[in-house]
């Protein structure tokens, strides 16, 4: 039987792509999911379904989670409804207020719990470091800290693997990553505020749609509005 991962699957494309590269490196999928009340929580939910069925990952193997926690602290854009989301901006330096802060550390302390529950070696999430929005929780240096930490506090037998396959490549390149893999790219979802369209003007978006305008492909989901420069 092939070992387990439990891979934190948000339904946007990175965390599809990650899904489409955890199964290819032969892995049986264990796929977890977070509410946090995203502005596009439901349609963030469908997407996690739909790439679920996509790879045939049984109901006992997906999770919901629901962290209230997240959106009673608030302080983003995403989970604060009284905190505007600007314009989209991916090389505005800084932190940008869309960061729900330390989210990523619940994900992966939740991802640790399951994992040592359904006996699995390894966790796998989309983190990408080199072209992302400039989140603290999606760096190299946090998720090997987070990684000793796991280790340090389960079973000696536990002895989990992190792996985060895009955490060095630019959109482009993780774009090219999913369609060589044949990752259901068209059921993931990436923008911060549209649930019918993307708006095509979050971070979210500007990278997703830069990623696809350098790849030479068109992105196959619907968007409201897409910038010129970014049109394939």
């Amino acid at each position: 039987m092939a070992d387990l991962a439990v891979v934190s699957l948000s339904g946007g494309m990175d965390s599809c792509v990650t899904a489409a590269m955890a199964r290819a490196a032969g892995f049986e999928l264990a796929l977890l999911h977070a509410d946090y009340g995203q502005r596009t929580q439901t349609r963030e939910r469908q997407a996690f379904h739909e790439i679920a069925d996509f790879y045939g990952v049984p109901a006992h193997r997906r999770l919901i989670i629901g962290f209230d926690s997240l959106k009673a602290i608030g302080g983003s854009a995403l989970t604060d409804p009284s905190i505007a989301l600007p314009e989209g901006d991916p090389d505005r330096p800084g932190v940008p207020v869309s960061y729900v802060p330390f989210r990523n550390a619940h994900l992966l302390a939740t991802c640790v719990s399951w994992a040592e529950v359904l006996g699995a070696t390894a966790v796998f999430v989309g983190f990408v470091e080199e072209d992302s929005s400039g989140y603290p929780d999606c760096r190299e240096a946090f998720l090997r800290s987070f990684e000793q930490t796991a280790n340090l506090g389960t079973r000696p037998e536990t002895r989990l693997v992190f792996h985060a396959p895009l955490l060095h490549l630019r959109k482009s390149e993780i774009v090219q990553k999913g369609m060589g893999l044949g990752a259901p790219l068209h059921l993931s979802w990436s923008c911060y505020q549209g649930e019918t369209q993307a708006c095509g003007r979050c971070d979210s978006c500007l990278l997703r749609l830069r990623g696809f305008k350098e790849a030479g492909l068109a992105d196959p989901i619907p968007y409201a509005f897409i910038p010129d420069h970014l049109k394939a």
